[in-house]
């Protein structure tokens, strides 16, 4: 079956997408993303991930090009095209196509529109949820705005490679201060002895995950106690639980962290939990 692409408002087969050589996404990372879950054919959290699309463009001064309503036939359409009901669409808005050059180009200069689709397996996803995955720590090297789904993701690309080298799922992102900051491309949590569930303050040095804040809302309202503050990898390594959240991901129990078990080394039941709460709601 043929994939289909969206770029620049025409639907062209996925291999044959292209953009300009001196678009500003290409040449600079001045660009933003943004990627929703599909689950049985629906967007997964939509209006959270429709306002942080909105947030980056706003913090790049990059004009939105569509409206939400526009963004939403475009990804129905690509769904549709591409028989997706279980997976993933990924959106990449850059400054545009203009001579190469630090400043921004003239503020006629169009923004770049690109979107694909693709299948996800859900199950093999859940499989490993069910038996927990490794976590592997690193200096955390990318810029002060981690806040801002940019696509200048060489630092988290290099974590993702150690940690799959390592035989880890995912690298937790250690800042100057010893403090986690969060996953590649997750957000990080733990739960304490005490049953208290842990996870990174939302200012510039998280990205402020959909998914993170609605399992905030849903442990809340569960009547867990959920606090805003950084942690060490000591912290984590003998927490009663650690566990990974993210809009593919969902809530995945993490059971090992640079080689040391966490807990028992099995899920824990407060992610297991949380997990299955998600996707009901969902």
């Amino acid at each position: 079956m043929t994939r289909f692409a969206y770029v620049n408002g025409c639907f062209q087969p996925h291999a044959d997408a292209m953009i300009h050589i001196e678009d500003r996404g290409f040449q600079f990372a001045d660009a933003i993303y943004e990627v929703w879950s599909v689950r049985d054919g629906e967007l997964m959290d939509a209006d959270g991930h429709f306002a942080r699309l909105e947030r980056s463009l706003r913090e790049l001064r990059i004009s939105n090009p569509k409206t939400e309503a526009g963004y939403r036939l475009v990804i129905a359409e690509l769904l549709r095209r591409n028989r997706v009901r279980d997976g993933l669409v990924y959106l990449q808005i850059s400054r545009g196509r203009a001579r190469r050059d630090h400043a921004f180009p003239a503020a006629t200069t169009r923004p770049t529109v690109v979107m694909t689709a693709k299948r996800l397996d859900h199950a093999a996803a859940q499989r490993r949820a069910d038996a927990g995955v490794a976590v592997i720590s690193l200096p955390d090297l990318r810029w002060g705005r981690r806040d801002i789904k940019t696509v200048n993701l060489l630092p988290n690309v290099l974590a993702k490679q150690a940690a799959a080298e390592a035989g880890a799922a995912e690298a937790w992102l250690v800042d100057a201060s010893g403090q986690v900051t969060e996953g590649a491309s997750t957000n990080a949590w733990i739960v304490t002895a005490d049953g208290v569930l842990v996870t990174r303050q939302a200012d510039h040095d998280i990205l402020h995950g959909i998914t993170r804040a609605r399992i905030m809302r849903r442990a809340q309202a569960m009547g867990y106690t959920v606090e805003e503050r950084s942690f060490s990898i000591e912290e984590a390594q003998t927490a009663r639980e650690a566990f990974m959240t993210s809009a593919t991901s969902f809530v995945t129990p993490i059971v090992r962290i640079d080689d040391r078990p966490v807990g028992n080394g099995a899920p824990g039941s407060v992610a297991v939990e949380l997990r299955s709460a998600y996707l009901e709601l969902i």
